[in-house]
């Protein structure tokens, strides 16, 4: 019988760490080769972490990169590894590509170019590589295989159609597929489709971690001829995905699908351009080894996901870029108290440091709620007043400021001086500072520049008010869905003492209105529509690009569309100078929605 012993390193590698990243994909090679692997995968630019940006238009980076890979191959005898790099044939550096090296017995074998580039969303591969011009099939312990690189698999012609009319069984393609809400499942369903369409087994390895604004989820899965998984990789995790692949079932398939042999014949000339490597053409005797036994674990919910993927990417950013410790401005809200959750479960309770900064606007309730939240969450709480130092910006002020009505510049003054108290205790400490913004407030400026928006990262900035609730409900170990009052409703019920206990964030805090306290008796809703009228006119017009008159006839009243649009429009100068945060919907501010911030087109 015609077998596969296949291994998928799901791991997460940092970008330009050339020296680590080798390492680990050595390790899990000896980890493969332990269990007797014929064939492991390691994800889409392994060598350099994904993306390199412009690191790539170094010519030495890419020349150190290759001498990585060659330090890896010449480690890899005895197993065959897929490990994506960056190639420069002949070192000419004007060309690069993203390239897969097919590493046999202690040599590069062979080469794959990425035949499709993505220069869509956050990416921007054809600013820096050359397409590559042919699909390549290795044969392997009789089995023939066909190597792609993440986008190739996303198109119906492209180069795994070929493969498999050019006689390839297993298509092995290996990634670096940034997570969003939703993209599994459908990623999930892409494949089925791939594999069943081609009659080939497809094994899809995908990056796991996080690189500034993205995270990369894993979730790698192996699919067999008919669409049905039969193994996955754990989500935000590293793992060792392996199988036994029975190939033999793929030439029954094939006999019986008329498709194939007219394909044949219509795509002579295309297969002609398949190279072929053949690395060892007879199977491989099996009988002294206990077979493998894959596993298939249960996929995460959509609130689970996002919620992983906020922790994966805080620890991520937190460490590989050298600091141990995060500080956070607590406020008594549900913004801080969830970036404070997830701080805690992606750097523990000892590496959090919770501040509040009471001015005169500060209630009582906010003191309580944000004192309860650190004592749940087990951290240092340090209460820091900022009244006297507003008093005397006022008064420094007081002349400029004469015979003006007290406004905005005055509120925002309270949100700066905490910014920068945030920053100094950075600057003293080493801390990270994690602003706590939303996404529906960075996207119509509903936040303060220096201000509330200072620091190194933002975690909740992709994420919608609407959405943090429900965050905020899981992390308290409720089910999907299970809010209660409408966001911003009065409060129903607290706990004994009016501090909401028997939660991790407490009850008040999900149920009080959302407020920035920065004038008496101030509401988000003094200067926004509620929440959950807002945060799908947001969805429309910022991730759905979505006209006025369109967003209208989904039956959102015209005044408040129009007054959405345009503070979303006069924003975007505020959105270009606010720190970095996770993606986690399938259009965030930023890299994804790259808008002019001089702009006078009105959409309304």
């Amino acid at each position: 019988m015609d077998t596969l012993r296949i291994a998928m390193a799901q791991i997460n590698p940092t970008v330009g760490d050339l020296s680590g990243n080798t390492k680990k994909i050595l390790d899990f090679i000896s980890k493969a080769k332990e269990l007797d692997i014929d064939l492991i995968a390691f994800p889409e630019l392994a060598v350099t972490g994904y993306p390199p940006e412009d690191l790539l238009l170094k010519p030495q980076f890419v020349k150190d990169n290759a001498a990585f890979l060659k330090k890896i191959a010449a480690k890899t005898k005895g197993i065959t590894a897929i490990v994506g790099f960056v190639d420069s044939p002949e070192d000419i550096y004007e060309d690069i590509y993203n390239a897969a090296a097919v590493i046999h017995d202690g040599e590069i074998a062979g080469v794959y170019h990425k035949m499709f580039l993505p220069n869509y969303g956050v990416f921007d591969e054809e600013r820096y590589f050359q397409a590559g011009a042919a699909p390549l099939n290795i044969v392997l312990n009789g089995i023939t295989i066909g190597i792609g690189i993440c986008e190739d698999i996303w198109y119906p012609e492209g180069p795994a159609r070929i493969q498999a009319i050019a006689g390839a069984e297993v298509v092995v393609n290996i990634n670096a597929s940034p997570y969003h809400m939703g993209k599994a499942r459908f990623r999930q369903e892409m494949l089925a489709a791939r594999a069943s369409d081609n009659g080939v087994i497809i094994a899809y390895n995908n990056m796991v971690g996080g690189q500034d604004e993205l995270v990369f989820d894993g979730q790698g899965m192996i699919i067999d001829e008919k669409g049905n998984v039969i193994a996955n990789g754990k989500a935000f995790e590293e793992d060792l995905i392996i199988a036994e692949l029975d190939v033999e079932g793929i030439f029954s398939s094939r006999l019986h699908d008329p498709r194939r042999r007219k394909e044949k014949i219509a795509l002579e000339a295309e297969m002609k351009r398949v190279q072929k490597i053949v690395l060892h053409a007879k199977p491989k005797n099996r009988n002294r080894f206990k077979p493998l036994v894959p596993k298939v674990g249960n996929p995460f919910s959509q609130i689970e996901e996002v919620y992983n993927a906020l922790v994966l990417g805080t620890h991520d950013y937190v460490k590989k870029n050298g600091f141990n410790h995060a500080v956070i401005g607590l406020s008594g809200g549900i913004d801080s108290a969830v970036v404070a959750s997830i701080a805690v479960d992606a750097l523990g309770k000892k590496n959090v440091t919770g501040i509040f900064m009471p001015s005169r606007y500060s209630s009582k309730a906010s003191l309580e709620d944000a004192g309860s939240l650190a004592k749940n969450l087990g951290i240092e709480f340090i209460i820091i007043p900022i009244q006297e130092t507003f008093k005397k910006y006022l008064s420094i002020l007081s002349k400029p400021f004469k015979n003006k009505k007290p406004d905005t510049a005055e509120e925002n003054i309270q949100a700066r001086i905490r910014g920068n108290i945030l920053m100094a205790l950075s600057n003293k400490f080493g801390w990270l500072v994690l602003t706590t913004g939303n996404k529906s407030e960075m996207s119509v400026g509903y936040a303060t520049l220096y201000g509330d928006m200072a620091g190194g990262f933002a975690v909740i900035k992709d994420v919608p008010k609407t959405l943090v609730y429900k965050l905020a409900d899981y992390r308290n170990g409720k089910r999907e869905g299970a809010r209660r009052v409408p966001i911003g409703a009065p409060i129903r019920r607290m706990g004994r003492d009016g501090w909401g206990q028997g939660a991790l964030i407490p009850e008040r805090v999900l149920e009080k209105a959302p407020t920035a306290e920065l004038r008496p008796n101030q509401t988000d809703q003094d200067t926004l529509p509620p929440y959950e009228i807002l945060d799908p006119i947001l969805k429309a017009y910022v991730e759905d690009d979505k006209s006025f008159e369109e967003i209208i006839a989904m039956g959102f009243d015209e005044k408040i569309v129009k007054k959405v649009i345009k503070m979303v429009d006069a924003s975007e100068y505020k959105r270009r100078q606010s720190p970095p945060g996770i993606k986690i919907t399938p259009r965030a501010l930023g890299k994804d929605r790259r808008m002019p911030i001089t702009n006078r087109y009105e959409s309304y």
